[in-house]
């Protein structure tokens, strides 16, 4: 037992030596560093004392600081463009959950066309007609970057930046495909959506966005003469949203209704999509993506007033988005006696794109009011442009994008907390939105018109009548997407 003792006593005296061993060696490391740190600051000091006057370690210094707030403002509008890019499985699932089996694949595909054409087009002509100089349209350079990035100086990269906008040129051409599916055919659609993208929304762009007329705050400006503001639109609700909406509504209106949407007596008859389920998890990734659409418009996030904009962008957002869905849904519930899942889901779509216009200036009780008149709208629109005008949009896209969209740029007018007229800035701002909402959608639909009776009369919009009944999918695509 002593032979234990003694052996106990011996390795907790080694141990302790040890730890002393070891603080010591720290110490003395310490001691070393310091020295080392002292000497190499007097280095430095002596080494300052010889140098010019003039140091560049200030110049360096904002450089780094420089590169760093481009390096995170590219960031943000490059993720800002990934999340409404994602917007496009949603526009699909959307527009393949309201309609029927039968014609799945031809919506797939034509979601998948709005992009890969968009893009090329747009970069081709599109990004130089929007952006380029010039007052009533930009003067396109034809994939010419350099000279875009001479004239667009925000200090983003013009590569990011044309990615930007594209994703948001490929929603607008979207849109349509929605309101006119189930009888359209693929090569028509292929035609117009060219149409779309290089030519009626790069020019409006350009009016809103893109330096032309609208936008124009200049001395003597037409704007500023008339209205004494400009037109403000912060993402889209008219530029985007509302053109493709009133393309959508004309586009409709001259393809004619779908076989058996109304009877002989001229009323309607409901033709239901094939899975309602598909179009909610549309709507989710919708509202996911708005994320991307209204915050990302900010197109920087480095300071602070950048990261207070994008998130109070992220609040009126989603606040519009539920009061619009919340409304739409106690509405339908009154006007039909059951809480309708279809118009809830176009119920937060609508209030998405009326907040879009003015989710920067508004407050969050604003953005509330606007979800809510937008979803309210929405409803009472659908059942007019359906039984009233006879107008077969199996989406509800006419009144989703284009009525909405018009109405929450006006609303912008009213309830902006920098320059409404409900916070005692007079009715001058409003009437530039009401004018520029006019104008804007009036574009969109004298050309979707002169466009879609052109290519009436050419080729034939509308598929036939056995097509139609029997599906697009195996006529127009060769496969369904069911088997």
């Amino acid at each position: 037992m002593d032979t234990y003792k003694k052996y106990i006593f011996r390795l907790c005296a080694l141990s302790i030596l040890l730890l002393f061993s070891c603080f010591t060696v720290s110490a003395w490391a310490q001691d070393v560093t310091a020295i080392d740190v002292t000497v190499a600051v007097s280095d430095t000091i002596a080494s300052a004392a010889v140098a010019p006057a003039e140091s560049v370690a200030p110049t360096n210094i904002a450089e780094a600081v420089s590169e760093l707030s481009t390096g995170i403002n590219t960031v943000w509008m490059l993720l800002a463009a990934m999340l409404v890019f994602f917007m496009q499985p949603g526009f699909a699932l959307v527009e393949a959950g309201f309609t029927r089996t039968k014609n799945t694949a031809n919506i797939l595909m034509k979601n998948f066309v709005d992009f890969m054409f968009g893009s090329l087009l747009f970069w081709f002509i599109g990004f130089g007609l929007m952006f380029g100089i010039g007052g009533f349209v930009g003067m396109p350079h034809f994939f010419n970057l350099d000279v875009m990035a001479e004239i667009i100086d925000n200090g983003l990269p013009i590569e990011g930046f044309l990615v930007f906008q594209t994703v948001f040129c490929a929603t607008s051409a979207t849109i349509v495909s929605g309101a006119m599916a189930e009888r359209t055919k693929f090569s028509m659609y292929l035609a117009y959506t060219i149409c779309i993208s290089v030519l009626i929304y790069p020019i409006s762009g350009h009016w809103t966005w893109g330096g032309g007329w609208l936008m124009n705050g200049e001395e003597g400006s037409f704007m500023m003469n008339t209205f004494g503001h400009t037109f403000h639109d912060f993402a889209g609700s008219t530029v985007v949203h509302s053109v493709g909406g009133w393309i959508a509504l004309v586009g409709a209106a001259i393809l004619g209704p779908r076989i058996g949407k109304y009877g002989k007596d001229g009323k309607s008859k409901a033709l239901p999509g094939h899975n309602i389920m598909v179009a909610a998890l549309g709507v989710f990734i919708l509202w996911f993506g708005w994320f991307g659409f209204n915050p990302g418009s900010q197109l920087a996030a480095s300071t602070s007033d950048d990261q207070i904009a994008i998130s109070h962008v992220f609040l009126t957002t989603n606040l519009a988005a539920c009061a619009g869905g919340f409304f739409a849904l106690v509405v339908s519930w009154f006007k039909y006696g059951k809480p309708s899942l279809s118009f809830t889901l176009n119920g937060v779509l609508a209030g998405l794109v009326g907040v879009t216009a003015g989710c920067d200036c508004v407050s969050p009780f604003g953005s509330i009011a606007i979800g809510a008149i937008c979803g309210i709208v929405m409803i009472f629109s659908v059942e007019f442009i359906d039984r009233t005008l006879k107008i077969d949009d199996p989406v509800g896209a006419s009144s989703v994008h284009g009525v909405c969209g018009f109405l929450g740029t006006i609303l912008t007018g009213l309830l902006s907390t920098s320059e409404g007229w409900f916070y005692g800035f007079g009715a001058n701002f409003f009437l530039a939105q009401l004018f520029g909402a006019v104008v804007v959608g009036g574009w969109a639909a004298i050309m979707g018109f002169i466009i879609f009776k052109i290519l009436d009369k050419v080729h034939g919009l509308r598929v036939t009548a056995r097509i139609e009944e029997e599906g697009l999918d195996i006529y127009e695509h060769g496969e369904t997407a069911y088997n």
